[in-house]
């Protein structure tokens, strides 16, 4: 059975009402955000939030970082894009480069891209052999275990679209001369494999949802719903990790 499952919203919700959802869902992330950094409250930090975006290319990733990230102080939370590594960073462990932008007590990271990469793009396009993507499970696993014993938050968002609606969203870029930059021949590739590519999604999904870090998988045929459902998760997360330690 699929754990992708379908990427329509399981609920109606119109424009207007998402977004009036989504602005008290902000201030409620704000609130909360500033009570993890000890600026308000008890003034004691609390622990490190990381939340983890991957998806299909034009799944809505960026539109959902910036409704998270965007009620928020800059100084406050720390975004990061991941690419394919560099030459130096091919020197070291995979997990290596990630390290250094993990967010400390108090401190909040959005990662765009992630550690996943090993076993989606690398896997699919041949860029690690069969046995470092197989081995790259448990690893993965390992890595996310002791980060959350140490008390981190960690939240993972697949965001999920139809092949339907990722084409048109492909074709509305290429239309925008505004836009046309974030479309590439690269992601007209990618679309050609996506059966490859959603095996490798299933397996990944499976293979590393565990209770420290479990997958949110967002039906982002909607972007509207998707985005509210990105911040009030987010939100969840936090409080359930703070009544826990309370």
């Amino acid at each position: 059975m699929s754990r992708l499952g379908s990427a329509t919203p399981p609920v109606e919700l119109s424009k207007k009402k998402a977004v009036a959802r989504l602005e008290e869902a902000q201030q409620r992330l704000l609130k909360l955000r500033l009570e993890l950094g000890g600026q308000i409250g008890g003034k004691k930090i609390g622990p490190p939030l990381c939340v983890v975006f991957e998806g299909w290319d034009a799944s809505g990733k960026g539109g959902a970082i910036k409704r998270l990230a965007s009620p928020l102080d800059p100084r406050h939370v720390r975004v990061s894009q991941f690419a394919a590594p560099t030459y130096d960073e091919k020197r070291h462990h995979f997990l290596w480069r990630f390290w250094p932008k993990l967010p400390g007590w108090g401190g909040m990271a959005v990662f765009d891209r992630s550690w996943y990469g090993r076993v989606l793009v690398e896997r699919v396009e041949g860029f690690a052999t069969k046995e470092q993507w197989q081995r790259a499970f448990q690893e993965i696993v390992e890595f996310e275990r002791t980060l959350t014993a140490e008390g981190m938050i960690m939240v993972k968002f697949w965001m999920h679209v139809s092949p339907e609606e990722q084409l048109r969203r492909f074709e509305d870029r290429a239309n925008d001369p505004l836009r046309a930059w974030k479309l590439t021949e690269e992601d007209w590739r990618n679309r050609k494999k996506r059966d490859a590519y959603e095996k490798a999604v299933e397996e990944m999904l499976k293979r590393t949802d565990h209770e420290r870090a479990p997958w949110h998988i967002i039906a982002g045929d909607n972007k509207h719903y998707a985005r509210l459902a990105v911040v009030e998760t987010v939100c969840e997360r936090i409080e359930e990790a703070l009544k826990k330690a309370s």
